[in-house]
This record gives C-alpha cells, structure tokens and sequence, in this order.
C-alpha cells in the first residue's frame, strides 16, 4: 500500500470517529428505543438530565485547560533541568513527577475538594498533576537528545543561547515533546470522567450517576463517547506529530 493511499485511510478514520462523536452527542436522546431494548428492565434507559453536547463541550473545556498548565509546566521544567544551571535537579524533578503520577485522581479530588471546595477547581489540580509525567519526561527525552553538532553549528553562526534555544532546539525537539503532550492528553481525556464524583461537569456525569444507581445504560452512553473523543484526538495528535516529523527531517537534511 502507498504512503498516499496510507494517508487517505487515516484521514477517512478521522472523519469517520470525529463524525461519531458528533453523531452520538447530539442523537444520543433520539436512542432511546435502542436503549430500552437492550436494557427493557430500566424506566429510563437514557440520560437526558443534561445535554451530551453541554457535557461534551465541559469535558473538553476542562482537559484543555489542565493540559495547557501541565505543557508549560512540564516544559519549563524540562527546560531548566536541561539547561548547565539545572542539571543537578534532574533527578529530583523526575523523582517529583513520578510521584505526582502514582497518587490516584480519586485520592487528590478527595483531598482537594474539602479545601478549595467541589467543582472543576479539584478536577484541575488532579488533571495538572496526574499529566505532568508525560509531558516533563519527553520534553527532557526531546531537548537532550537534539544533535550536538548541530547546536555547535548554530554557536558558530553567532546564535545566543535563547536564539539556539528558540530556533533550533525547541523546533527539533519539538516532535518527542508533541508525543508526551499527545499520551499526557489522552489519558486526561479518560481521567476527567472521574471529576464528576465532585461535581465538575464533564462526560462521567452519566457514569457516575449510572453507577450509584445500577443503571448500566447511563454508564455505556457516557463510556462510549469518553471513549470516541479519546481516539478522535488521539488520531489528531497523531497526523500532526507526523507532520512535524516530516518539517523536522527535511531541515535537518537541509
């Protein structure tokens, strides 16, 4: 099969899930008799408290904006630690985010949401640091592993360091970082649901509402399009993290 052949299947994927998505928000009260047939026991076998689009729309405004702070903070990071002022903090900034990573999205809404109180405000802070890891770890991967000879190349054409830093080191490291930031935003697309237990209004709020009253239903409707939003993007993260690969090869042959 050709590249151009692979290209266009790709793209047909895209559309196909991005056309689900939308699909199965905005018509997902019209499945009503699909529902009640799989589920003839259930006196309301679809959510319908709450508009999926209106969820849909909250759940991505939240994993935007989480996803925004774990990328700048990921990436300062990154770096400073790559830098010869912060090399010695290597180590305990890879320690830090391995550890932000272990502690269950459950266990920090626990914590934060008696202190700053329900809402998405819990869900940021569990998102910000749950996606931390992913994004610092290819970041470090990314600017550490930009050529050498290239970074002499652009110090002998005058460059200062912020001009080595903004016109050769972030471009080329650029591809490894979108990997990070693409992992690190899938997985909060999944892990935003969980915010719903403290009242954020995302796409768990039918999970969530199924679970604590046996409606199975309600989970697979919210389940389904968590799920579809997840690849959609992930399929997105992926064209783009191709295309920069290609920009990044051909400067680098230039």
């Amino acid at each position: 099969m050709s590249t151009q052949a692979i290209k266009a299947r790709a793209n047909q994927a895209i559309w196909l899930f991005l056309g689900l998505l939308v699909a199965f928000s905005v018509g997902m009260p019209h499945l009503e008799t699909v529902f009640h047939a799989l589920f003839p026991k259930l006196a309301r076998p679809v959510y319908l408290q709450t508009s999926f689009v209106d969820l849909l729309f909250s759940h991505i405004w939240l994993v935007v904006v989480s996803s925004v702070i774990s990328v700048l903070i990921g990436v300062g990071v990154a770096l400073f630690v790559t830098r010869p002022a912060g090399v010695a903090f290597r180590p305990l900034v890879e320690t830090v985010v391995a550890i932000c990573q272990t502690f269950p999205p459950v266990a920090v809404l626990a914590i934060a949401a008696p202190l700053i109180g329900m809402g998405s405000s819990p869900a940021l802070i569990a998102l910000v640091l749950y996606g931390l890891l992913p994004v610092v770890q290819s970041s470090i991967a990314g600017l550490t592993s930009v050529n050498p000879a290239v970074l002499e190349a652009a110090k002998g054409l005058g460059m200062s360091p912020f001009d080595r830093l903004r016109r050769v080191e972030l471009p080329l490291a650029l591809p490894v970082i979108l990997a990070g930031i693409r992992i690190s935003v899938t997985i909060n697309i999944g892990t935003a649901a969980i915010a719903s237990s403290v009242g954020a209004k995302t796409l768990g709020t039918p999970i969530i509402i199924g679970l604590s009253g046996f409606n199975t239903a309600y989970v697979i409707q919210g389940a389904i399009v968590v799920g579809l939003l997840a690849i959609t993007t992930d399929m997105l993260f992926e064209l783009l993290q191709q295309r920069l690969e290609r920009s990044v090869n051909n400067t680098e042959k230039n």
